[in-house]
């Protein structure tokens, strides 16, 4: 195993042992759900910087799987909507983890009369090499896991969850990413890396990992600020910048012209007809905005119409979109 692995393997055996509010500092709040009861020591390892449980992504009773347990409040309430034996797969590299989600789990069976703990199976497992079989997940998810890995690391995680998704199955990820320049210092720092910070990739470059090894359609669902390093306080001369991302990565086949890349563009049609059609399967209803991934935006510019408008991207997509 890689020293900056094994250091953050360390880091969460410990944050396991006592509980570190301050590991990671989610960026949305808790699932507000009828009957959903989260136990408070699971509020104290929610060691993740997002959501990855969205609601639209769980309906017919999916297999889910998640990497990366923590206190397990994902994990339950991911069973707040797959309610029965083995829904749901945690896996987590670090026993001890392991062992203390299993006794949140068990707490929240105690306060929430629908929960079953055996609706969630943990193994122990490692994110580059899943215990999962191929093809047998409808939604895979991880929250500030992937962060912590080097490019060469994500790359082979990223393939793994493609691997075991069933096709149009989603990838939920939540991880840190940043636009400003991190000193090799900073990147090669084990501690910061495990603690989510120094491992911030660039949006684009972190997209182009994830359609590398496959995904057809990635929507950019929110994107918020997380954290900074300042100078004095981290070994860097210029202040870093990072934000939050939350991605669904979607297992469609790859278009002949390149993935569908949502990032919260939106094209307006204002002219004289009813309705725009480009011939190409987009039609643009007169003055409704209508989402389009960032390849539709970018030819729908290119006809030069005076009566067509596009927005920047505002990095939040919740589907309906042109694909």
């Amino acid at each position: 195993m890689s020293n900056y692995l094994e250091a953050a393997k360390l880091v969460y055996e410990e944050a396991a042992n006592t509980p570190q509010k301050g590991l990671c500092c989610t960026t949305t709040p808790v699932w507000q759900l009828p009957e959903l009861t989260v136990p408070s020591k699971m509020l104290e390892m929610n060691y993740g910087c997002g959501s990855t449980v969205n609601p639209r992504d769980l309906s017919n009773n999916p297999n889910v799987l998640y990497v990366g347990v923590g206190g397990g409040m994902e994990l339950l309430q991911f069973s707040y909507f797959c309610r029965r034996p083995g829904a749901v797969v945690g896996v987590d590299p670090v026993e001890r983890m392991l062992e203390v989600c299993e006794e949140n789990l068990q707490e929240a069976e105690k306060q929430n009369s629908w929960f079953n703990k055996d609706f969630v199976e943990l193994r122990n497992g490692d994110a580059l090499e899943l215990p999962v079989a191929s093809e047998s997940i409808d939604v895979a998810a991880q929250n500030c896991l992937f962060n912590i890995f080097k490019e060469e690391e994500l790359e082979l995680a990223l393939a793994e969850m493609y691997r075991v998704l069933k096709p149009h199955g989603r990838l939920v990820l939540s991880d840190p990413t940043s636009e400003d320049y991190m000193s090799e210092s900073l990147r090669n720092d084990d501690r910061l890396r495990a603690l989510c910070l120094s491992g911030a990739l660039p949006l684009q470059q972190y997209i182009d990992m994830i359609t590398r090894v496959g995904f057809g359609t990635v929507e950019v669902r929110a994107r918020r600020p997380y954290r900074v390093l300042a100078p004095g306080q981290y070994d860097t001369d210029k202040l870093v910048f990072i934000e939050s991302v939350e991605i669904c990565a979607i297992k469609d086949p790859m278009p002949a012209d390149g993935p569908c890349v949502f990032t919260g563009k939106h094209a307006i049609y204002f002219g004289a007809e009813d309705y725009f059609d480009d011939g190409k399967g987009h039609t643009l209803l007169q003055n409704q905005p209508l989402a389009v991934c960032d390849k539709t935006a970018k030819a729908l510019g290119s006809l030069s119409r005076e009566d067509i408008y596009i927005t920047d991207s505002t990095w939040f997509y919740d589907g309906g979109g042109c694909c």
